[in-house]
């Protein structure tokens, strides 16, 4: 009895032990964790330094007139005044908006259709994905001078093959009625190869046994796809057009690289005309308050679409 008493008893000093044991992996985990943050501290510094002091510094210059050389002055709201009844603003936005509208649900579609297309076991499947995804990963300059060469007026390749089928020859880039037509399919050209992976990759996560189901049932292809597949594909597909919209409304690589926002402002964006203002004609006030407008705009748009889409979520449940 005396032995099971003495064994039951704790021994002296375990107590002490224990929290030396506790302390001695606390200063493990804080060693460990001032360590990573050793290595990762530079890098965070440098990113947040290069993001959020030029949109605080932007968003304090959207209400001061300031031409970079001379001291700026204080004007409060006027810049934003002047957006509102500015004609020039109002074209970008319009140019913005008829390009976002072209743009968005050709980029969805399209993407929509490459990954049915793909999403199947045929030879050289993975040359045709490969193919698709090139022009993703080329560059804006290298995007802009295929642009020019193959819609230049004089010398494009377009032209050239129209003059051999002896159809009359169109003025693409040179002509305010084309000009963004030619540039949202060049936009397309290079940014469906995103939206076919987003919904390749979705397509391979529907559930195999919906889709027998479906067929063992009698729905043809078609059925299967819009009754079945699609419903599956409806937050991918919010989330691609919400990226699309965003990538649209903030045009500018491609229009520097062609057109320089001609002819006749024809094809002159947002970020375009907040950079002319900005660099060109030196109202960096004025052009950080369209930037800020740009802004507000997109973050209404991302929040709108995620609201819905939860509601629509908790409906479905």
């Amino acid at each position: 009895m005396a032995d099971t008493t003495a064994h039951a008893l704790p021994r002296p000093g375990a107590s002490s032990d224990a929290a030396g044991a506790r302390k001695a992996r606390r200063r493990r985990g804080l060693t460990s964790a001032l360590t990573g943050w050793g290595f990762v501290a530079p890098a965070t510094i440098i990113i947040l330094g290069l993001s959020i002091f030029p949109a605080v510094w932007a968003f304090v210059l959207s209400f001061q007139d300031w031409d970079g050389f001379s001291e700026a002055t204080w004007v409060g709201g006027d810049n934003y005044a002047q957006l509102i009844g500015d004609a020039e603003f109002g074209n970008a936005v319009l140019n913005t908006v008829g390009f976002t509208l072209l743009f968005v649900p050709a980029s969805v579609l399209l993407g929509l259709f490459l990954a049915v297309a793909l999403n199947r076991r045929i030879r050289w499947m993975g040359f045709y994905r490969t193919a698709i995804f090139v022009p993703f990963v080329a560059s804006a300059a290298s995007t802009g001078i295929l642009s020019t060469y193959l819609f230049s007026p004089q010398f494009g390749l377009v032209n050239n093959v129209l003059r051999v089928l002896h159809l009359p020859q169109q003025g693409w880039l040179d002509d305010p009625k084309q000009a963004m037509l030619v540039i949202a399919i060049m936009s397309l050209w290079g940014s469906a190869a995103f939206t076919t992976v987003i919904y390749l990759a979705a397509l391979q996560d529907v559930p195999g046994d919906l889709i027998e189901a479906a067929r063992i049932d009698g729905a043809n292809r078609w059925q299967t796809f819009w009754r079945i597949v699609w419903p599956q594909l409806a937050p991918v597909t919010a989330f691609v057009a919400v990226w699309q919209t965003i990538q649209a409304i903030q045009l500018f690589d491609l229009v520097y690289t062609t057109t320089r926002g001609g002819p006749l402002d024809a094809t002159k964006t947002i970020v375009y005309f907040l950079y002319d203002k900005a660099f060109h004609a030196l109202e960096f006030g004025y052009g950080s308050a369209a930037a800020y407008v740009l802004f507000a705009v997109t973050l209404l748009i991302t929040i709108g679409v995620v609201v819905v889409q939860r509601r629509r979520g908790s409906e479905a449940f």
